[in-house]
C-alpha cells in the first residue's frame, strides 16, 4: 500500500430529494447536530462512487430507493469547517419525484420527514446552501 505525504479528507454524499415544492430532511439521530435537521447523507465507502454513496445513505436513513442513474450532481462542497469532525468534502445529488413515498428514520436518522421548501427549520452543516443551490439547479 502507497502512504502519501499529504493528509486525506473525508468524503460524504448527500441526497436532495424533491417532490414538487417538498423536500426530505432527516433529524440527525447523532452528534454532531444531534436532533437538528439536514439532508440524508453520509460517508463514501471505499469501492463506491459518491453518487452510489448517496443512494445507498438515503436508502438507510429513510427507506427510499431511487436509481443512481436518476439523480444528478449539484456540487461539491469543501468549505473550511463545513463539518466540526473535521476536513470533510461533501457530493451532494438531487433528484425530483413525482408522489411522496413513505418514509422513516432509520439507521442513524431519528426521523425522516418532509417540509416546504418555503419553510425549512434550522439546518446542520451547510445544507441550507445545498438546498438553495439545488432548488436552483432544479428550478423550482
Amino acid at each position: 500500500m502507497y502512504s502519501y505525504q499529504y493528509p486525506r479528507p473525508a468524503y460524504t454524499a448527500d441526497t436532495i430529494i424533491f417532490c414538487k415544492d417538498e423536500i426530505l430532511l432527516i433529524r440527525r439521530g447523532n452528534e454532531p447536530y444531534k436532533d437538528m435537521w439536514a439532508l440524508p447523507g453520509g460517508f463514501v465507502n471505499e469501492g463506491e462512487t459518491s453518487a452510489e454513496a448517496a443512494v445507498r445513505e438515503l436508502q438507510e436513513e429513510t427507506g427510499v430507493n431511487i436509481g443512481v442513474d436518476t439523480i444528478h450532481l449539484v456540487g461539491i462542497y469543501d468549505t473550511i469547517g463545513r463539518d466540526p469532525r473535521g476536513w470533510t468534502i461533501s457530493a451532494a445529488y438531487a433528484v425530483s419525484i413525482d408522489s411522496k413515498p413513505m418514509v422513516g428514520g432509520y439507521d442513524d436518522a431519528a426521523e425522516a420527514m418532509w417540509f416546504s421548501i418555503k419553510n425549512l427549520p434550522e439546518l446542520a452543516f451547510d445544507h441550507k446552501k445545498i438546498i438553495s443551490d439545488a432548488i436552483a439547479s432544479v428550478g423550482l
